[in-house]
């Protein structure tokens, strides 16, 4: 795992207002490394995956993606240092077969004058959809199901699949910068991937992140189930109320820590 973090937040602060969203946050996740950001409503999570994510832009602080400092504009930014953010909503077609939205903002257009008039070569989107599913030890239905016939854990793949077939392999530098082909992976961002999955489904999924982080891939992971977050996540954040409260190996805590973290009933340990 590289001693320079994949994405790295200093002092970050959030304001709406008189509100203040986010307070002086550090946070940082490394290549191969899952980190679990955890938090009751209104602790701030969403907001600093969306400052992350380019979706907001930080009233104050840095944000360094591999070391470089960077200003995210929009989340086509964050896309280009090779942030990818997965929605719970999954933004997926549903009338478009798999290897369709696998391939949404990349398709292989056909060669000579049809791929000059913009048609698609599906053949060899399904031929790469199938390889990188291969590479993640993925197994959905036939390239060809439409994502409406899936079920809910086999459209959060999908969502998955789609993130991290665009950072794992070559990804590219932050913005400004040339493109950095042969890194191993690049950073992405679950917003409650569980959501609205049963056991099993959970469990596929979690096995799916672990995967991605073996690939080279840089996790954050907001959730709220804790048990996942212990099972899955190398280190947990704890934000509460905009400020961030704990920062630990996930082997160095428990379930009562954490819910004493998340509820304010346990002292921060910046205090």
């Amino acid at each position: 795992m590289s001693e320079t973090p994949a994405l790295e937040l200093r002092d970050i602060d959030m304001h709406y207002g008189y509100v203040r969203a986010l307070d002086g946050i550090d946070v940082a996740v490394r290549q191969g490394e899952v980190l679990g950001l955890l938090g009751d409503n209104g602790a701030g999570k969403s907001t600093l995956l969306k400052v992350m994510s380019g979706a907001h832009q930080p009233t104050s602080g840095t944000i360094l993606v591999r070391g470089a400092p960077v200003v995210f504009h929009s989340p086509s930014d964050s896309t280009r240092a090779g942030i990818e953010m997965v929605y719970q909503d999954l933004a997926l077609v549903d009338a478009q077969d798999i290897a369709t939205n696998l391939n949404i903002g990349r398709e292989i257009l056909r060669r000579g004058p049809l791929g000059w008039l913009g048609f698609v070569d599906h053949k060899a989107q399904r031929k790469r959809s199938a390889a990188e599913l291969d590479r993640l030890g993925v197994r959905t239905a036939a390239m060809t199901r439409p994502v409406e016939m899936l079920s809910g854990g086999q459209r959060q793949v999908v969502a998955l699949a789609r993130a991290a077939s665009r950072v794992i392999g070559g990804v590219p530098g932050p913005p400004g910068e040339a493109s950095r082909a042969g890194l191993a992976g690049g950073v992405l961002l679950l917003d409650e991937p569980t959501a609205a999955l049963g056991y099993e489904q959970t469990r596929q999924v979690q096995a799916l992140i672990r995967r991605m982080a073996e690939n080279g891939v840089a996790c954050v992971l907001v959730t709220h189930n804790l048990p996942l977050a212990i099972d899955v996540c190398d280190r947990i954040v704890v934000l509460n109320r905009g400020r961030k409260v704990a920062d630990v190996a996930t082997s160095a805590t428990d379930n009562d820590q954490l819910v004493g973290w998340i509820t304010g009933a346990r002292a921060s340990m910046f205090a």
